[in-house]
């Protein structure tokens, strides 16, 4: 007799190529629940601008981490870790087949892999690195990331002031590189991966990216990104699509290079999240327009690989 192992499909990919359709649909076919792991989706402020998936959609299935918290919310990588684990612990009672789906690299991995650990550092480095960053710029931190940690300055997204500050806290704090803490032994997981990612050709990715911001717009964006502007300084909404709005309503770029400016560092997320997903040689990779069955018949035959 088989041993019914927990099985985790993720789904992964470059933005707007159809994962939360996706997702739903093996959802349905597996009767599982949807863990969303789209670090910017868990605020419930942010809707538009983070293509929350719409009332239909989260009816279809049920969703976890979605809008669950809120902007003013401190809510880490890690927490996020402890509780995405937890809430499976509980789903895989009720069905050992279960989905995750998001494009957010670093929040897969922690999920699938687990975690580097880093030590405590004083929270006034953080509160310093903070007002650097309002009255110098991000090419501040940057060069003082180069001078302490060569090797995190080479391969982390330095247009992201969150990850730079969160290099650069370590470093402060402990006198050691960011780099030294990671890739250490990980705990192991007591669940089976099975992970896929959708793609395109990159014309089509780009072109869809560029819809899906001009689609934001139309249902409202602009309106809800200022509503946030007076809390623009806050780690939830270093992210692009509000970034780009923020420097618009405080007069440093006009509304139409704001837009084409999120339309370009939108289109370097996905560039960048190619690039992460492709370091898994496992990954199973589709083209976004192949038909959910055929996927969910390679998805079977992966189990059935696992299971022997």
């Amino acid at each position: 007799m088989d041993i019914i192992k927990n099985t985790l499909i993720t789904i992964v990919g470059p933005t707007a190529i159809g994962k939360t359709a996706l997702s739903i649909e093996l959802a349905k076919a597996f009767n599982a629940s949807i863990i969303s792991c789209d670090s910017r989706q868990f605020f419930k402020e942010m809707t538009i601008g983070t293509a929350v998936p719409n009332k239909a959609e989260l009816s279809a299935a049920k969703h976890y981490f979605i809008q669950n918290r809120s902007v003013f919310d401190a809510y880490n990588v890690g927490e996020f870790e402890r509780d995405a684990l937890e809430k499976l612990t509980v789903l895989f009672k009720e069905n050992p087949t279960q989905i995750m789906v998001g494009g957010s690299g670093l929040y897969v991995d922690a999920v699938l892999k687990g975690l580097d650990h880093f030590p405590e550092v004083a929270p006034q480095i953080r509160e310093a690195l903070t007002q650097r960053l309002e009255k110098e710029g991000i090419a501040s931190l940057q060069q003082q990331l180069k001078d302490l940690d060569i090797e995190t300055y080479q391969t982390i997204a330095l247009e992201n002031p969150h990850r730079v500050m969160r290099a650069l806290e370590i470093c402060i704090g402990t006198g050691i590189p960011y780099a030294v803490f990671k890739n250490k032994p990980k705990k192991p997981r007591n669940f089976q991966i099975i992970t896929i990612s959708l793609n395109a050709d990159r014309a089509i990715i780009y072109q869809r990216i560029n819809q899906r911001v001009d689609q934001m717009l139309a249902n409202g964006l602009l309106e809800e990104a200022k509503k946030l502007f007076p809390h623009r300084t806050l780690n939830a909404l270093q992210t692009v699509g509000y970034r780009e709005l923020f420097s618009f309503f405080d007069g440093s770029i006009t509304k139409e290079f704001a837009i084409s400016e999120i339309k370009k560092n939108s289109r370097r997320f996905a560039k960048r999240q190619l690039t992460w997903f492709k370091r898994d040689l496992s990954t199973l990779w589709f083209d976004y327009l192949t038909p959910t069955n055929t996927i969910i018949s390679k998805i079977a035959e992966k189990m059935n690989n696992l299971k022997n």
